[in-house]
């Protein structure tokens, strides 16, 4: 069994993109990541195995993400050109060309239960990269962030209706993925 510091090392890459999707600073992201890792090791006690390794770790990023946004929102940062990787995640996911399950799991379930299915989570996190990069980030500064919509208009110098927009167009594509990627629906 791997050691708690090995184990931290094992999610460092997923914590890397989540950061660099909030932040699109490169300096940034590795110092929230950094300071995610040193938190853990300081205080491996805290996480006493009451949920998964990776969702404490997500936990501890998230409110070293909002500082760092709140600390630094005077800073312009651009966006890496470096940051698109040529591997789709959801081909890793065994898919069909067509998009649909190789193998269709046999009970779909409740929908409850459904959503606790770590399958599932592995599915939205790729129709999460599949958006684009702004309204990726604008989402999850929303609905993960929990960022207020007055903070994001002045973070990311929108309109309210602009930011309504633009959530409203994230969900809608988060959906027709879920639809066509997990659910096995297409749009008609």
């Amino acid at each position: 069994m791997a050691s708690f510091e090995d184990q931290l090392i094992e999610h460092r890459v997923y914590l890397m993109r989540f950061a660099r999707l909030q932040l699109r600073n490169d300096v940034w992201a590795e110092d929230a990541v950094s300071e995610t890792l040193l938190a853990a090791l300081s205080k491996p006690k805290a996480f006493g195995n009451r949920s998964q390794l990776k969702t404490w770790l997500v936990g501890i990023l998230k409110h070293k993400v909002i500082d760092l946004i709140r600390t630094n929102m005077r800073e312009v940062a651009t966006p890496d050109e470096g940051s698109d990787n040529d591997s789709d995640e959801l081909d890793k996911l065994a898919f069909k060309a067509d998009g649909h399950f190789v193998n269709t799991p046999n009970d779909w379930g409740d929908p409850h239960q459904t959503l606790q299915q770590n399958q599932f989570f592995q599915v939205l996190d790729a129709c999460m990269e599949r958006l684009p990069p702004a309204l990726g980030r604008l989402f999850l500064m929303r609905e993960w962030l929990e960022l207020s919509s007055q903070e994001i208009c002045k973070e990311l110098s929108l309109t309210p209706a602009n930011l309504y927009v633009q959530l409203h167009r994230a969900r809608l594509r988060l959906q027709e993925c879920l639809n066509i990627r997990w659910f096995g629906k297409h749009s008609a």
